[in-house]
Formats: C-alpha cells, structure tokens, sequence
C-alpha cells in the first residue's frame, strides 16, 4: 500500500474512532436530555394546575369543578401546531387529581375515577412530602408505550389535601428525539465527508512533494537532471538536501571516472605524436626535418594545451548547481557576436547575419558571460563546417513560455552515425581542413542549457545544412 493512502486510511480511522465516540454520547444523551426536560416542564404544570385544583377540593367539588370543566372543553378543540416540521394535532396531558387517601377524585380521561392511586410512586411520594414521579407502560408487552407521571401536592396551608399528578407519553416525544438523532447522525457523516475531503487533500499534498523527490531522484541517470525539488515540508527538505547531496558525490565519482578515460584516451594521440618526432630528432635528421618535427612538437603542444584550458573550463561549469540571472537583450548579443567573428566569416568567404525576422528587443534571464559563449561555440562549429559562399543565420523565435535561439548554416549537415553522440565529451568531427576540435565545445553549449533550465538540439536541415536550438524559458 502507498505511504499517501496509508496516511489517509490512518487519518480516517483516527477521526472515525473520535467521532464514533462522540456521536455515540450525543446519541445516548438524546433520549434523557428530552426526557428531563419534558419532566420539568411536567414540574411546572403539574404545579399550576395543583393551585387550581386547590379550590376544587375545597369547594368539594373536585369533579366538576373548573379544573374538571378546563379539560372538557380542551378535549373538545383539535390543536394544529407544526413546531419544527413536528405536528401537534391533540393535547397529549393526563390529569388526575386523587385526596389525601389516594382515591382518584378527577381524571381526564374519566377511567380511573374512584380507583385507589396510593401505591403509585408519584402519588405515595407525594402524600409523604416527597418529590413523586413514575413512568408506566400502558400496555406490558410494549416497552414503548411508557407514560410519564410527575405529581405535585394539593395543600391547604402547610396540610396535604391531595395530590395532582400530570402525565405524558414518552411516545410524544419520539418525533423530537428521532429529529435530533438524525440531525446528529448527518452531521457526523458530514463530518467523516469533511475529514475524508481534508484528508486527502493533505495525501495529495504529501504525494505531490514525494512525487516531485522521486521524478528527481529519477532523472540523476538521465542526461537532463530536474532542479533539486523545494518542498514545504522540513522533513522532506531535509529528505531533499540528502538526496542532492548523494547525486552530488556519485556525479563526482562518475565524473571523475569519465574526465581520466577521456582525458587519457585524447591525450594518447598527441603524446604518441610527441614521442615520435622526438625520437627522430635524437637521430640528428636534415635540418628541414627537424623544423618539420619540431613544428609538430609545438602543434601538439598546443593542442594538449588548449585541451586542459577546455577541460578546466568544462569542470568549472558542470560544477555549478546554479546561476545569477539577469535580463540579456539578445539582438544586443547577437550583435557582438557576429561583430567578433566577422573577420573569420569574411577570410572563409561566409555570410554571417541576424535574421530580420526576429523579434525585436527579445530579452530573456540567464547568465550574459556563459550565454554568449555557448552561442559563439555554436557559431564555430557552423564557421569550420560551412563551406566558402554558404550563409550562418542567427534568428529567435517565440513560442508560449519558451525562447528559441537558432543558429543556422548552409554547410555540410550532420552525418547520421554521429547524431546521437554530438553531445558527448571529447567527441567531434573532422573539419574541412582534417583536424578536429576537443569534442568539448557542444558539451558546454549542453550544460548552459541545464543550468538555464532549457535545452538544445542540433538537426540537420531539409534544404542542407544544420540548424541548432537553443531552447529557454521565456521571461
């Protein structure tokens, strides 16, 4: 399973278990919380009604008295109340009033009359001085059918001359009690939905950022490494920064593995030519063999030379993890660029020149210094490989998010069994005048590109030639 569903499925539980638990209270104090209340407002009643009944009794007319004649005539109207969506369509009230030997003198529902009450607790309480209540099935078989009894004494002075007893099915309450039960369990599955959506937008979250470490420690053996991630999170900065700092020392091993097999192998040929003219010039050869010799001897030298400048220069820059930008102009740039290789163009008879169809004031961010001396390595290889009366264009094009520089050349195009390896170190094709370069130039030109966070491509022409692009974010 996925560390991100792991998470969630955890979170999930976590706030399943906490809210189980306290709609599991809310649910089982539903029932008594309505229960209590219905028995203080049967207090109340029950209170009032015993001042009425009071006079009743005294008046010894306790069952045709205006307490008994009150409930006659409420009887008789039909009540039609929506309290909350709850319809009340009848007085839901017994009243019975009993003397102070339990006799039941009044009831309103006229079937208890005459009947001895003293046993019931809320009256036997009562005629003790004590608060009485009880709750009663109607019918034994049904739990359900429990009604509410809740009494008050009928005195007279501080003498107890009867007792007034109120009840109210629990059954009247249902409706009440299966609203907020409802009402409750929508809200905790409303709350599961809100935890469930929050949490996986925090799994998406966690994901996200992982994702984003596990693309970058995934592309380290590409030749196109992503930038280093920078997550939120502390922790997976941290997780970040070592992994950066393990690509980091293995692209030092590797790097330095690569840099001596190459070195060695390039250094070969010039040492090899090196060692032989000298072995001739111990020989005491003509004197015009040893200016040949010798002249091979300095050539060589050069080259080694400019090798080791090539490689320290190509070092520095795959070193750097990043760059200081800053706004370039680039017809500015190409400017100098063809000003500075005018002489070369003019002595091999090419046309070097800036497209007139480019975009004008084009600017975008890199590094001025490594931008221009990438593009001028492109202009190079375009001058060695464009044959006398050929053309070099420079042009930029725009496209969404991206700026294009295109160097351009009518020159002999790129043979197919090096197109996959124009990019490598050290490797490079013969020019027109059968030396090579140090196969470093299109290396440096490949990581400018990285650390600008674009790319290059080098292609041949349908019409001859070659066309290289370099591709950067646009401003």
């Amino acid at each position: 399973m996925r560390i991100g569903m792991r998470l969630l499925l955890g979170y999930f539980l976590i706030v399943a278990i906490a809210a189980w638990f306290v709609l599991s209270i809310f649910l089982q104090e539903v029932k008594p919380g309505v229960r209590r209340a219905t028995e203080g407002t049967l207090i109340d009643t029950a209170t009032l009604l015993a001042e009425f009944a009071r006079a009743d009794m005294l008046a010894g007319n306790a069952q045709n008295g205006e307490l008994a004649q009150a409930f006659s005539h409420l009887n008789q109207h039909k009540l039609s109340a929506n309290i909350s969506g709850i319809t009340k369509s009848k007085n839901e009230y017994r009243v019975y009033l009993t003397n102070d030997k339990g006799i039941v003198l009044f009831d309103s529902t006229g079937k208890a009359t005459g009947q001895d009450y003293s046993q019931w607790n809320d009256v036997w309480l009562t005629l003790k001085g004590k608060y009485g209540a009880r709750s009663t099935p109607v019918n034994a078989n049904n739990p359900e059918s429990t009604v509410m009894y809740v009494a008050a004494p009928v005195r007279d002075g501080q003498n107890i001359i009867g007792v007034l007893s109120v009840g109210k099915p629990n059954s009247a309450m249902d409706p009440v009690i299966r609203r907020s039960e409802r009402r409750i369990l929508w809200a905790g599955v409303a709350l599961l939905g809100i935890a469930l959506m929050i949490g996986f937008g925090f799994v998406l979250w966690i994901n996200r950022a992982i994702g984003k470490l596990v693309r970058y420690a995934d592309s380290v053996t590409t030749e196109h490494p992503l930038p280093l991630p920078k997550p939120a999170s502390s922790e997976l900065r941290k997780l970040a920064l070592a992994l950066e700092s393990m690509r980091l020392k293995l692209e030092g091993k590797t790097y330095i593995e690569q840099y001596v097999h190459a070195l060695t192998h390039e250094l070969k040929s010039p040492m090899a030519a090196i060692r032989g003219a000298a072995e001739i010039l111990r020989e005491g050869p003509p004197p015009e063999v040893v200016e040949k010799f010798s002249a091979n001897i300095l050539q060589q030298n050069l080259r080694m030379q400019q090798l080791v400048d090539n490689l320290l220069r190509q070092a520095k820059l795959e070193s750097r993890a990043e760059i200081t930008a800053q706004a370039i102009n680039l017809p500015t740039l190409f400017s100098t660029l063809c000003d500075s290789r005018e002489v070369v163009a003019s002595s091999k008879q090419i046309t070097l020149r800036i497209d007139e169809n480019s975009p004008d004031g084009t600017v975008v961010e890199g590094d001025a210094a490594l931008l221009e001396q990438s593009i001028g390595n492109l202009l190079d290889n375009a001058l060695d490989f464009t044959p006398p009366g050929g053309e070099i264009v420079l042009s930029v094009e725009q496209n969404i998010g991206q700026t294009v520089i295109v160097v351009s050349d009518t020159g002999s195009g790129i043979p197919d069994y090096a197109q996959g390896r124009l990019f490598e170190r050290f490797y490079s094709l013969p020019r027109s005048n059968g030396q090579k370069s140090s196969g470093l130039g299109l290396a440096f030109v490949q990581e400018v590109a990285r650390l600008h966070r674009g790319t290059i491509s080098l292609e041949n022409r349908p019409e001859g030639g070659a066309v290289a692009r370099l591709i950067l974010p646009g401003k």
